[in-house]
């Protein structure tokens, strides 16, 4: 029992991580329609952006400062304007394809101009184990799940209590309507592309500890991240925290009492059961068009 309660907490630490990029790909998606096929490299950068803070003699928390101060700059707004604006005017798929290209340019360019080993990273909190009703759970992984939940309440608080979460949300479903009423629908779109750099920033910052900073360490990432938006319906933010968590749970369930040499498969056969048994996904919507 101590055991499983253990890989419970784990499966939750590796969601939380899973559900926060998730939010990250669902809120691009409602603002603007757009897939990033880079977001696991968004989450791989920005803890070279920390170690290249720190290697200048940084203390941690100003490092994790500037690491989020560079990827809203460089994650969010050169993305949006550099990329993103020019290219979704040719489409869904012209976009996703460049997102791709993207993605494997910042993976070997930090690959070329860094390093290709992997590097240690420091944690928020200290490596060690607490005994819990008999269990020992991993006081990194507590600190991950509170951290993250920490950022999805905000992220919530945000888009429901604020006037500048109701316009974000009336861009969202209709952006034609909310330039009607006034809404500064572009800052909005801007503004949503800016909380996702602040996400992958944190979600690097937690998760990078563990699997050490390295140029290919968004890959696995990004996918699984992504299967988890589509479990949960990719237009809701509750269906991406929900498919992180699952995801997350189910995954590390699945290495330990089947095999880890399958464990990169399981997100893929978690969709493909999801597709099988509940086609309008775990909360998400169903969209009609008229064509």
């Amino acid at each position: 029992m101590s055991t499983f309660s253990t890989l419970i907490v784990g499966g939750l630490a590796t969601g939380a991580i899973y559900a926060v990029v998730a939010i990250g790909f669902a809120l691009l998606w409602q603002a603007s329609q757009t897939i990033n096929f880079a977001q696991g490299e968004f989450v791989m950068l920005p803890a070279f952006f920390a170690l290249i803070a720190m290697g200048m003699g940084a203390p941690y928390w100003l490092a994790a400062l500037v690491t989020i101060g560079m990827s809203v700059v460089i994650l969010g707004a050169m993305f949006k304007q550099m990329l993103v604006d020019p290219m979704i005017k040719h489409g869904v798929l012209p976009m996703a394809i460049a997102t791709m290209a993207l993605a494997i340019f910042m993976k070997e360019s930090v690959k070329d101009l860094y390093s290709a080993e992997a590097y240690p990273f420091p944690s928020l909190v200290p490596d060690r184990n607490l005994a819990i009703l008999g269990a020992n759970i991993s006081l990194q992984h507590i600190g991950i799940i509170v951290t993250a939940i920490g950022a999805i309440i905000g992220l919530t608080l945000l888009l429901e209590r604020t006037s500048i979460g109701r316009q974000m949300q009336a861009t969202a479903q209709n952006p034609t309507v909310a330039r009607l009423l006034g809404i500064p629908v572009e800052r909005m779109i801007l503004l949503t592309f800016v909380i996702n750099a602040v996400l992958v920033s944190i979600a690097s910052l937690l998760v990078t500890p563990i699997y050490l900073a390295k140029f290919s360490s968004g890959e696995t990432l990004g996918l699984a991240a992504f299967i988890a938006a589509i479990i949960g319906g990719f237009n809701q933010l509750r269906g991406a925290i929900i498919g992180g968590f699952l995801l997350g749970v189910v995954d590390n369930l699945a290495a330990a009492y089947i095999s880890t040499q399958y464990r990169s498969a399981v997100p893929l056969f978690i969709l493909i059961a999801v597709i099988l048994f509940r086609p309008h996904w775990i909360a998400g919507r169903q969209e009609e068009r008229t064509v």
